[in-house]
C-alpha cells in the first residue's frame, strides 16, 4: 500500500476543470490526486519578425513552480542570478 492507502496497481483521481482562468483564451485545472496544474493558452494575432511573409506562426511555450510547490522551497530565477527562457525576453 501506499501513504495514501491507494494500491500500487491503483491510479489517483484524475479532474479535469475547463475554462479555470476566465480571461486566457483558454485554459484548464488539472488535478491528479494533490497535484494541481494551471494550463492557460494565449493567442496574439502577430507573427515574430523572422517569420513575417512566410505564412507561419510561432507556438511557444513557457512553465513555472511556485516556491512552496515541492517539500523544499523552490527558488526563482532571479534569486539565482541565472535568468533562463521568459525571465532572460
Amino acid at each position: 500500500m501506499r501513504a495514501d492507502d491507494r494500491a500500487y496497481d491503483r491510479l489517483r483521481r484524475v479532474r479535469i476543470t475547463r475554462n479555470y482562468i476566465k480571461p486566457a483564451e483558454g485554459s484548464c485545472l488539472i488535478e491528479v490526486g494533490e497535484t494541481k496544474v494551471i494550463c492557460t493558452a494565449s493567442v496574439e494575432k502577430k507573427v515574430p519578425p523572422f517569420l513575417r511573409g512566410l505564412g507561419e506562426g510561432w507556438i511557444t511555450a513557457e512553465y513555472s513552480m511556485l516556491p512552496r510547490s515541492s517539500t523544499t522551497r523552490i527558488r526563482r530565477e532571479g534569486e539565482r542570478g541565472i535568468l533562463k527562457g521568459r525571465t532572460h525576453e
